[in-house]
């Protein structure tokens, strides 16, 4: 919300449609944005007029005055919004998956009730502000057509007078640990929403470019992977089935496996994915497949860098999170030195399906039984031993009652 108001919430100069007017007449582009590690403004524009859309922008970053009208309406979205989150089973599953894997008092696991919204006032965004918009918590990067001293000095002359102020500190490490296990969340639909993983590694883990190739294999690697390949296209069970790894910076991350399909097949969806896992850990994976997952990675690499400012924030990010500096030099070279008996070892350290944890969402009477030849059903995972998690009201994300309960 600090982030939004700062972008429409006009400055202590000028008032907030006046700036949005300004902004519209020199053809600059400005935003801000957070999420829950980094908060990013830009501005783009016209070479013709840089002294005064920079002007702006600053200002917008130094003095942003929290309009209360345009504070009111920003809450009124996001309430709108809140209540609306209970209406897709993927909004339930991203929910109850972070309560699981990093605890719920931790803020990967974060969300805002209608009371912590409501709460929000301009003294709460301005002290959020003091702490995070400061010269002392940012990386500022050009992109362009200019001089680079001329530059240089433009810039001194708009943060002159800015108090640095503390950098922000590393985000805190979860203290939670996954418990591995069946849960369920309770929704009236014909289909199951279905997640499958654990935590993981960490973005900078020597393991991390193997686990990457391993992961583009199993069910990262679109059609040619071997999720994809069982799931929907030798069995039709879902119309997609993937798996990704998603590393955080300065702790573990998690990997999960997922898809949707019908009530009485996600038993079945879930014993394939899970004998994928199984399988990747007790063989090596084909040359051919080995190579196309290589292929894969070194041709799309340069996409990364196809534009100056998609190249520009890249290697901000790698600067801020302390990245190696020879990471992407050296990358295409570590992903072709990777074996299979490199696979195979980090198949069997990070991907152990008895350490995971299975989440439904969905109708748990017609998901239970299982499909009607009798392939697989529920109580083949965990002993049969389920957790059924509460439903929760989308306002206050307390269980609805009736909801939830342990089986």
């Amino acid at each position: 919300m600090t982030a939004r108001l700062v972008r429409e919430g006009g400055t202590g100069k000028t008032a907030a449609a006046q700036f949005d007017e300004t902004l519209d007449f020199l053809a600059t582009q400005v935003s801000v944005a957070a999420n829950d590690t980094f908060t990013t403004a830009t501005m783009n524009c016209l070479k013709s007029n840089l002294e005064e859309s920079l002007r702006l922008f600053v200002e917008m970053l130094r003095e942003p005055a929290f309009d209360q009208q345009r504070l009111d309406t920003a809450r009124a979205r996001q309430l709108e919004a809140l209540k609306q989150r209970n209406d897709e089973a993927g909004s339930i599953l991203g929910r109850e998956w972070k309560r699981l894997v990093y605890g719920p008092d931790h803020f990967e696991a974060a969300e805002p009730t209608a009371a912590s919204v409501a709460a929000l006032d301009r003294e709460k965004l301005s002290a959020l502000h003091r702490r995070i918009f400061h010269p002392g918590n940012a990386i500022v990067a050009v992109s362009g057509d200019f001089d680079e001293q001329d530059m240089l000095d433009r810039l001194t002359r708009a943060f002159t007078g800015w108090e640095r102020g503390v950098a922000a500190p590393d985000p805190a490490a979860p203290t939670a640990v996954l418990e591995p296990g069946l849960y369920h969340v309770p929704k009236k639909i014909p289909q199951g929403k279905v997640v499958i993983g654990g935590r993981s590694i960490a973005r900078d883990d020597p393991d991390a470019i193997p686990l990457l190739i391993l992961n583009e294999i199993l069910g990262a690697g679109g059609f040619t992977s071997r999720l994809m390949q069982q799931v929907r296209s030798n069995e039709g069970l879902a119309y997609s089935v993937r798996s990704a790894v998603a590393p955080r910076v300065t702790y573990p991350g998690d990997f999960r496996a997922g898809f949707e399909s019908k009530s009485e097949t996600v038993a079945l969806a879930t014993k394939i994915v899970l004998d994928e896992i199984r399988r990747i850990r007790a063989e090596k994976v084909s040359a051919e497949e080995l190579e196309t997952a290589k292929r894969g990675l070194i041709e799309t690499f340069p996409r990364q860098f196809e534009s100056k400012p998609a190249m520009l924030r890249l290697f901000v990010n790698d600067e801020w999170t302390k990245r190696p500096p020879d990471y992407w030099k050296t990358f295409r070279r570590k992903v072709e030195a990777v074996t299979a008996d490199d696979l195979l070892r980090v198949a069997q350290a990070h991907l152990d399906p008895e350490k995971m944890a299975i989440l439904v969402v969905g109708d748990w009477e017609a998901i239970a039984p299982g499909d009607l030849g009798k392939r697989a059903s529920m109580n083949e995972f965990f002993g049969g031993r389920v957790k059924h998690l509460p439903l929760r009201d989308p306002l206050t994300l307390e269980p609805l009652p009736d909801t939830g309960g342990t089986k």
